[in-house]
């Protein structure tokens, strides 16, 4: 079974783009993931980007297992030319050429079905990611309710604060020299 994902309009000219993208074809997704993070190269970040939402794609979509899926292909095309130009000698204008480029990464399975996750496991692991994302929310939702009490029921605590803040100001100013002195916080 094959994934895609596409990346359109990023601002780095297909040229450069192609030499990263010829490097990584047809290797598995680990050995692709350590190559591009061994690279040095001006567009490594979006295509390791890339890379990694096809492979949640394909987890996350379809079930297949990620040490199972190379990319099959990595198509590099240009993009819109966003035209600019310059001013030259004699009052003429030169044009500048801003290069954008459009991918598309393809996974694929090197042993078709192999590890691939059933419809209804799928579905357990996303019913259990929601229930998660629930009761992180709801955590944190109860967190806020609290801090709102603090702040209804008096102070917050910030008299307490207030105090331990004086007392660092006393010992720094007990220091003393001159630099204290100059930059001495005055009272109201």
């Amino acid at each position: 079974m094959r994934v895609s994902a596409k990346l359109n309009k990023i601002r780095i000219a297909p040229r450069k783009i192609k030499l990263i993208a010829d490097f990584i074809e047809g290797l598995d997704v680990a050995e692709a993931l350590n190559q591009l993070n061994a690279t040095v190269k001006i567009g490594v970040r979006e295509i390791e980007k890339l890379l990694l939402s096809a492979i949640s794609n394909g987890e996350n979509s379809f079930g297949i297992n990620r040490d199972n899926m190379y990319v099959y292909k990595i198509s590099v095309g240009s993009g819109p030319t966003l035209k600019r130009w310059m001013p030259k000698a004699f009052g003429r204008a030169g044009r500048i050429l801003k290069r954008t480029s459009q991918i598309e990464l393809i996974l694929e399975e090197r042993i078709e079905g192999k590890g691939r996750k059933s419809k209804d496991q799928m579905e357990k692991e996303k019913a259990d990611r929601a229930a998660e994302k629930k009761r992180i929310e709801k955590e944190v939702k109860e967190k806020k309710e609290q801090e709102k009490k603090l702040i209804l029921t008096g102070d917050g605590g910030r008299s307490a604060r207030r105090g331990e803040e004086i007392e660092k100001e006393k010992k720094v100013e007990k220091k003393g020299g001159l630099t204290s002195r100059i930059f001495r916080r005055k009272s109201m």
